[in-house]
């Protein structure tokens, strides 16, 4: 690719700013704007793109002189920028064509599923990395191993010629991708019908030139690849996969497993993790990676940001920071939490009117059937991003069944009525998880939280 500059419209963006940072470290010119800079928001963000050479501009048309505008599939036409493109008669782009082209100039591995994709992205990445393979890895996650300042986490800008990607379904932009190796975590029900997520899915691992790694314990992925080139299965509990972990031992910090028979001590807790660290092990495995060498390097992997990460310890009382959104998400992170001894107290935060309508069914029965006992689930009002939406169903409907079900749940609006309530509540031994997705800010909910039991009379 011959070097140009390009400008990113919604550069804040954990996609947009991820391909940012790997066009910067090939030599590439890189501007961008965001609404949420013109804000004053993400302030440290900004601060780590300006200082890795990225130039930022108002949104309002001023610094679109450039060879290419980069937009995502949320940026509106009518923003300032897009128009001084068209004026100016600037190629634009859609994100994942960009990323299409940094993925399809050598070897290429693209993580898909419902679940566990950021995860076994960062666990590929991080296993290559560490068995000197030099890889670069575009991710939708923050991968904790990579956060030095002013680096974001979610790239690792190595050899061009050996990428990993996170490739998403939710926008459909997954079918423009041809992977040397697809990676098929799972198929469950987020984003769009299942006939739909089938079609995709099965496409994605068909067009994989050498090989599709997919979860042997998932019916429906092998259903859709049972035609595929060459398929190599991964699974826990399952002597039948390819790459199969067994002796499962879940601790307060992280999981004990043995995997094709080596010795596997994983950093990341949960039995969904184990999946995720086989899946990433098949994968490098078709690389000439042994299992040997793929489980050590998996020993010091310190997770993705927001995955069941522990935001701090006050009081006894663990506050912990989660992206679970969808009910296979959330039942792992509860199922997670349970295998310890303790309350567990959920804050959730629903995203999107039309997602939560869809998901509803899912998302009661995940609490419901994760919880027990005095364990207690509040959530606040589902989160609107903007848009047209209709907005005829509310957290609150959520609450009332499985309150129904004689769990312990309350619908609390406000944010600030939440901290005092959890501050109230929460006991030493306790864990108070917040989950959510697309929002920004729940990180610093989260902490918060942690604030007002510290200054909380003992």
């Amino acid at each position: 690719m011959k070097k140009q500059t390009f400008f990113f419209c919604g550069i804040g963006g954990s996609g947009m700013s991820a391909i940012a940072q790997v066009l910067l470290h090939q030599g590439h010119a890189v501007r961008g704007s965001d609404r949420s800079y013109d804000q004053g928001q993400n302030a440290d963000l900004y601060a780590r793109l300006q200082a890795l050479g990225v130039l930022l501009f108002p949104q309002d048309g001023s610094g679109v002189d450039v060879d290419v505008l980069v937009v995502s599939s949320a940026v509106e036409p009518t923003i300032l920028d897009v128009q001084a493109g068209l004026d100016r008669g600037i190629a634009i782009r859609k994100r994942a064509e960009v990323l299409a082209d940094l993925f399809h100039r050598g070897t290429g591995i693209a993580v898909g599923g419902t679940s566990g994709k950021s995860t076994v992205t960062g666990m590929i990445g991080h296993i290559l990395n560490r068995t000197g393979r030099d890889p670069t890895v575009i991710n939708g996650g923050i991968m904790r191993d990579v956060v030095q300042p002013p680096r974001l986490g979610n790239a690792l800008c190595g050899d061009a010629e050996l990428v990993v990607i996170e490739a998403d379904e939710s926008d459909g932009t997954i079918a423009l991708y041809e992977p040397t190796v697809s990676v098929l975590t799972n198929i469950s029900l987020d984003h769009k019908p299942m006939a739909e997520l089938e079609s995709l899915f099965g496409a994605f691992c068909a067009r994989a030139r050498d090989v599709a790694v997919v979860n042997r314990l998932c019916e429906r992925s092998m259903a859709l690849t049972q035609g595929v080139k060459r398929r190599v299965t991964f699974g826990v509990d399952c002597e039948g996969a390819d790459v199969h972990a067994a002796d499962v031992e879940l601790l307060p910090d992280g999981v004990r497993c043995v995997v094709n028979g080596q010795a596997c001590r994983l950093r990341v807790p949960g039995r969904h993790n184990v999946a995720n660290a086989v899946a990433a092990i098949a994968t490098c495995g078709v690389l000439g990676i042994s299992v040997r060498d793929g489980a050590e390097a998996l020993g010091n992997f310190r997770g993705i940001g927001r995955r069941l990460e522990v935001v701090g310890e006050a009081q006894g009382v663990t506050v912990i920071d989660d992206f679970a959104h969808n009910p296979d998400k959330i039942a792992a992170s509860l199922a997670t939490l349970k295998a310890q001894p303790g309350r567990v107290l959920s804050v959730f935060q629903p995203h999107g009117f039309g997602p939560t309508r869809f998901l509803m069914d899912g998302l009661i029965s995940a609490f419901i059937n994760g919880m027990e006992g005095d364990d207690l689930v509040i959530m606040s009002e589902i989160f609107y991003a903007g848009g047209t939406a209709q907005k005829d169903i509310s957290s609150g409907d959520l609450i009332a069944q499985i309150a129904r079900a004689g769990r312990r749940a309350e619908y609390i609006e406000r944010r600030e009525d939440i901290v005092v309530r959890l501050a109230e509540e929460a006991r030493n031994g306790d864990r108070v998880v917040v989950m959510g997705a697309r929002d920004d800010s729940l990180t610093d909910f989260a902490r918060d939280i942690l604030l007002q039991i510290e200054s909380r009379v003992r």
